[in-house]
């Protein structure tokens, strides 16, 4: 018998500004929409806008 697939992704979040900063969040396998929000840049030391990226 086959493991059901989880409802919730594992992926990383990837700074615009181009630092590297990443974190690692949770999402909905049925999500329509790549993740993105804003949050702190600490190589930056401001607020910056983080997209989904491949989980390496």
């Amino acid at each position: 018998m086959a493991k059901a697939k989880s409802r919730l992704l594992i992926v990383r979040v990837l700074s615009t500004l181009g630092t590297g900063v990443s974190y690692v969040c949770k999402r909905p396998r049925t999500a329509e929409k790549k993740l993105a929000f804003m949050k702190f840049d600490h190589k930056a030391g401001r607020h910056a806008l983080f997209l989904e990226a491949k989980l390496k």
